[in-house]
């Protein structure tokens, strides 16, 4: 790879500039934001090589383009690029839903592969990118129908430089899985703030660091998570009737009184949260 296009400076698209400059130093990186502000943070870090405004100046020459803009903006700024991207570039994105990104980016280009790091945290923006940010992770590659298989590794290979560890799932097969291990939790963490809020706002101030780590990822931006979930809304709606229901049973085998239940209840789930891998710190 010898230029890579990245649009939108934030958590993602920076970090994205940083590892690729920190592990292919030969690689050209040009950057493009939508306000001049942003433009002028970008040149400020010494992230890229070029960084601009103009979608044209940007994607001129770039082999691979990496859409890191909001779910809700991927469309318009698709719209644009189609006139200024050739049928041998690769266009992939970072949404973290697949299904409607893919249907209505497919279309658009000959070699668009859904693709989605699973990295990030609460934090946002430039100044939060780092370049060790997709180390250990797991990147997503949701390729559909009919797509050259090139395309596919192509995509692969840029998490896989990284530092991310790559698997390849339908874009249906992705919004299912996804939903349940990073939109519902996000879901549940924000629930929990509210109800403690609702009954007994003073007991934050009581809280240790197992209250801060359930609930760390409710301070997520409130803008992105909308759109996440508005998104992902058919499957998350099936999601949290499911884990509506399974806190209702274990209301009732608390009220009950059947221990047996609850200490099975909490056995299994320590068993199954302890197969997961060590975070990345």
């Amino acid at each position: 790879m010898n230029h890579i296009a990245i649009l939108g400076p934030g958590l993602l698209g920076g970090s994205l500039a940083l590892a690729v400059r920190a592990r292919a130093p030969q690689c050209r990186i040009s950057l493009w934001a939508r306000r001049e502000a942003a433009v002028e943070e970008v040149r400020a870090a010494g992230i890229c090589d070029r960084a601009s405004t103009d979608l044209a100046q940007v994607v001129q020459g770039a082999e691979m383009i990496v859409l890191c803009v909001p779910i809700g903006a991927m469309p318009g700024l698709a719209q644009q690029l189609v006139p200024l991207v050739g049928p041998t570039v690769l266009v992939t994105d970072v949404g973290s839903v697949k299904a409607p990104v893919v249907d209505a980016l497919a279309p658009l280009f000959p070699r668009f592969v859904g693709s989605h790091p699973m990295a990030g945290s609460e934090q946002a923006g430039l100044a939060a990118a780092r370049a060790d940010l997709f180390e250990g992770t797991v990147a997503l590659v949701t390729p559909h129908p009919g797509l050259a298989p090139d395309a596919v590794e192509q995509t692969a290979a840029l998490w896989r430089l990284v530092g991310c560890d790559v698997r390849t799932l339908s874009p249906a097969e992705h919004d299912a899985a996804i939903g349940l291990v990073s939109h519902l939790p996000h879901l549940v963490a924000a629930a929990l703030v509210d109800v403690i809020c609702a009954q007994n706002p003073q007991a934050l101030d009581l809280c240790g660091n197992g209250l801060r780590d359930t609930t760390r990822i409710a301070s997520g931006p409130p803008e992105m998570w909308t759109e996440i979930v508005a998104t992902n809304h058919a499957v998350l709606g099936n999601q949290l009737n499911a884990i509506i229901a399974r806190l209702q049973e274990l209301s009732r085998d608390i009220a009950g009184g059947d221990d047996s239940k609850l200490k099975e209840f909490l056995t299994n789930a320590k068993v199954q949260r302890d197969r997961l891998i060590k975070p990345k710190i």
